[in-house]
C-alpha cells in the first residue's frame, strides 16, 4: 500500500504520533549522527509533510531503523536513512530494477529493489550516502545492500551494492537480476 492510498489524517493521529515518539527517541540516543540537527526542527518538518512521516514508517516496519544522518544548511532538507545493522530484513531477496525482475524467466525474486522504494515513497542510498553512514558504525557486516546505480552501469545490465567485511567498505557490482537471501537495500528520505 502506498502513501497516496492511505487516509494520511486518520493515519498520523492513529499511528503517526507514536512513530513520532520512537524517531525522537532513536535521535536521542544516537546524537553523533547528526550533532547540528535540532528535534523540535525535524518533528515540525515532518509534521508538515505526514506522506513523509508514512514512508519513514515503512522503512522502520520492514526493519530499516531510520534517523537523521545530516541536514543541508542551504535548504534546512532533513536526511533519514536507514541506520539498521544489518541490510533491513523486510527488503532482502531482491532483484535490482523492474527492467532486471522482467528478465527473470526462472524463479524471479517477489520484488526490486526500486519497484519496493518507489511504494514506500523513498530511494535507494547512493554510493556516498553509503560511505557516510558507514563512519558511524560499520553496517551490513553479514549483509549487503543495494545501492543507486549510474546509469551507464545500468546498461550494460549491472547494478552497485555495498557491504562491510574485513575492516572497510567495499562498492561491488551484480548483475541487476541477481537476488540473494541476505542483499536488501537501505533508504534514504529527504525531508
Amino acid at each position: 500500500m502506498d502513501s497516496e492510498k492511505v487516509d494520511l489524517e486518520s493515519w498520523f493521529f492513529s499511528e503517526g504520533k507514536a512513530f513520532l515518539q520512537t524517531l525522537k527517541d532513536r535521535f536521542e540516543a544516537n546524537l553523533s549522527r547528526h550533532a547540528t540537527c535540532d528535534w523540535s526542527y525535524v518533528q515540525t518538518r515532518l509534521e508538515e509533510q505526514p506522506e513523509k512521516l508514512w514512508s519513514l514508517q515503512q522503512m522502520e516496519l520492514t526493519g530499516g531503523g531510520p534517523d537523521v544522518l545530516g541536514q543541508d544548511p542551504g535548504t534546512g532538507a532533513v536526511l533519514f536513512v536507514d541506520c539498521a545493522t544489518e541490510s533491513p530484513k523486510g527488503r532482502r531477496s531482491l532483484c535490482y530494477d523492474r527492467e532486471a525482475l522482467d528478465s527473470r524467466k526462472k524463479f524471479p525474486p517477489k520484488n526490486s529493489a526500486q519497484d519496493l522504494a518507489l511504494e514506500m515513497g523513498v530511494s535507494l542510498l547512493t554510493e556516498e550516502q553509503y560511505l557516510d553512514l558507514q563512519k558511524f558504525a560499520p553496517v551490513d557486516t553479514k549483509t549487503s545492500s543495494w545501492l543507486e546505480t549510474p546509469e551507464a552501469i545500468r546498461k550494460r545490465g549491472g547494478a552497485l551494492f555495498g557491504d562491510y567485511r574485513f575492516g572497510r567498505v567495499f562498492i561491488y557490482h551484480n548483475g541487476a537480476e541477481s537476488y540473494y537471501g541476505a542483499r536488501g537495500f537501505r533508504a534514504s528520505l529527504l525531508i
